[in-house]
């Protein structure tokens, strides 16, 4: 059995994110004297989805009664406000606009305004005339307005997430990408790049677009796949068109909510986004493709039978991509006057989706456990609004496993 003093920490995180700083920082909050470590291939936080997604605070309306995806938002939109507020970083409480444009849209409406009210939401029903009063150039024949939604900058809670790990003796390493990872009795080591060896006694992989990869380095078969989607997002020019955020109702046979428009914390707005393949986990636009990577999201079969499944909306979705004039049509379903010119190019996200064997798109948030590690293997959207509650759980688990394996944590040191 190893010394507590040949580890160099308790629990090692992989990933910089928003879900990754949060669980380091649950773990020193719930367990002072637990000693962690958090690894991050980038040179800063929240590089990929954290930093590159919409904004927006959730409020959990979409999601299934008993869902993690909607216990997690409903709480962890409340408690993100209350970070923002205390830690002084930029945020709104907007409310937001649920909009019909088509009939067929009517009855799915409905069950979500059911839905927000078994969620204990302050939801508004609005025909045509109150849809003006809110948004006068948005039209629609009825809409829901949901009280509670906001927009936050997600990087700035990031960083302050790692700065308050940091504080509590956290250690955060940037550039410090992971090629090697080996699981013994004892625990696990882990290998970056540069050649460190990080020994641990718990590994939490929160590494999003490689949550896949990284559990197959630990010796876990994940039984699912990270199949990459990009979103791609433009900015309005006239941002005086739209006062806050505005959504189509979304149809519940697909895992994306299609095109909105979404008022930031800084007043700009973003139209958007879309949802097609990428052909690299990290890619954020056509040109980037990584052969290694595309083959391993051909080779999985869950692949194909989404492909097989929902063609038609994929053809959709890359022609909007590769068609501005597309893109704007879809917007004007909402927002008539917008023109081409009104939609300027804005950076790309890439969403992390956990694709199954038999193609089913894996919906809620998927956390799985083996001896001495601890997988986020789906977390999209709300993730990041419901960050704290999941990085407790996350931490709960982690120190779960720690215990199992024999670890006590040192008493705390007394002054003399």
């Amino acid at each position: 059995m190893m010394t507590h003093a040949a580890y160099d920490c308790d629990v090692l995180v992989i990933g910089g994110g928003i879900v990754g700083l949060s669980a380091a920082y649950a773990l020193t909050r719930t367990a002072p004297v637990t000693r962690v470590t958090v690894l991050e291939k980038e040179d800063a936080p929240a590089r990929h989805q954290t930093g590159r997604n919409s904004g927006v605070i959730h409020s959990g309306i979409y999601y299934p009664p008993g869902s993690l995806k909607a216990r997690y938002a409903l709480r962890g939109g409340a408690e993100l406000i209350d970070f923002c507020r205390e830690h002084s970083l930029a945020h709104a409480v907007t409310g937001k606009l649920i909009v019909a444009t088509d009939r067929a849209e009517l009855p799915r409406l409905h069950t979500l305004v059911q839905r927000g009210r078994e969620h204990g939401l302050p939801v508004r029903e609005l025909g045509p005339a109150q849809i003006a009063e809110y948004e006068p150039k948005v039209r629609g024949l009825a809409a829901i307005r949901v009280g509670t939604t906001g927009v936050c900058d997600f990087r700035a809670v990031a960083g302050r997430l790692a700065d308050e790990v940091r504080g509590a003796g956290g250690v955060i390493r940037f550039g410090a990408e992971v090629t090697a990872i080996d699981r013994r009795p004892w625990g696990v080591a882990v290998r970056t790049a540069d050649g460190l060896v990080v020994r641990a006694r718990v590994l939490v992989n929160c590494a999003g677009l490689h949550s896949d990869r990284i559990a197959r380095l630990a010796g876990d078969e994940p039984g699912m796949r990270i199949v990459p989607f990009r979103g791609e997002y433009y900015e309005l020019a006239r941002p005086e068109l739209v006062r806050g955020l505005v959504y189509p109702v979304p149809d519940p046979a697909f895992p994306f909510l299609g095109v909105h428009l979404t008022r930031g914390f800084d007043g700009s707005v973003h139209v958007g986004p879309n949802a097609v393949p990428a052909t690299a986990r990290e890619g954020y636009g056509w040109p980037v493709v990584r052969p290694r990577e595309l083959m391993d999201t051909l080779s999985w079969p869950g692949a194909w039978r989404i492909a097989g499944r929902h063609w038609r909306y994929g053809a959709g979705e890359v022609h909007r991509s590769l068609s501005k004039r597309a893109f704007t049509e879809a917007v004007r379903r909402l927002l008539p006057e917008v023109t081409e010119d009104d939609l300027r190019p804005s950076p790309a996200g890439v969403r992390a989706q956990a694709v199954l064997r038999d193609g089913t798109l894996v919906d809620d948030f998927l956390i799985r456990e083996a001896p001495h590690t601890v997988h986020v293997l789906n977390a999209p959207s709300p993730a990041a609004t419901a960050s704290l509650p999941i990085g407790r759980e996350v931490a709960r688990r982690a120190l779960l496993r720690a215990r199992a394996a024999g670890w006590r944590p040192p008493a705390p040191a007394t002054a003399s």
